[in-house]
């Protein structure tokens, strides 16, 4: 049996052939990849939700900055979309964090949205409600199907692209023309 390759700090990126409503062209930075399943953001899918909104439902005295009132909220996966996650970069000490790789925190406690609402926060942060989750085996089987290729990921995508360049600026990472490919697994 071959060891487990982590996709911790890798983007997933959703194949053309993938259907699903929720990750149809989507985009997944994996944080957490190891023996027991898999978990991940979707950084490219926008909830309806502004930060505007999402801290007036968690912090009512607080006055959100002007040019932080209608950042996206990105819909970060189908699992528990109560819950808040927010990738950033490593900067300021938070509560709940938790260090990916250089210059990547998550981080799931509320002073940050307070913080980045206003203009106190990290420089570069990805807010997003819910994420994606796999058991033990589930992705690799998805990789096997041809669902998903993956990268080493990039903060540039990962935090300074428009969510609706994300997708398309990973697959230009491959240097192939993803829509050349087939659904169909190939075997020699």
């Amino acid at each position: 049996m071959t060891e487990l390759k982590s996709l911790q700090n890798h983007l997933l990126i959703a194949m053309p052939s993938l259907d699903d409503p929720y990750f149809e062209r989507s985009l997944t930075y994996i944080c957490e990849h190891n023996d027991e399943g898999a978990m991940g953001i979707v950084i490219n899918q926008p909830s309806t939700m502004t930060l505007k909104q999402l801290l007036e439902q968690t912090d009512k005295e607080i006055e959100v900055a002007e040019d932080k009132r209608e950042q996206i909220i990105l819909a970060g996966g189908p699992v528990s979309q109560e819950r808040g996650f927010v990738l950033h970069s490593d900067q300021g000490q938070w509560g709940s964090s938790l260090t990916l790789a250089d210059n990547v925190v998550v981080t799931t406690s509320k002073d940050i949205l307070t913080a980045i609402g206003t203009n106190a926060g990290p420089d570069k942060s990805v807010i997003a409600l819910g994420y994606a989750g796999w058991s033990a085996g589930q992705l690799e089987k998805e990789l096997q199907e041809n669902a998903w290729l993956t990268i080493e990921a990039d903060t540039d995508i990962l935090f300074n692209l428009p969510i609706h360049e994300k997708w398309q600026a990973a697959v230009n990472k491959l240097g192939i023309d993803v829509w050349q490919l087939t659904p169909g697994v190939g075997h020699a």
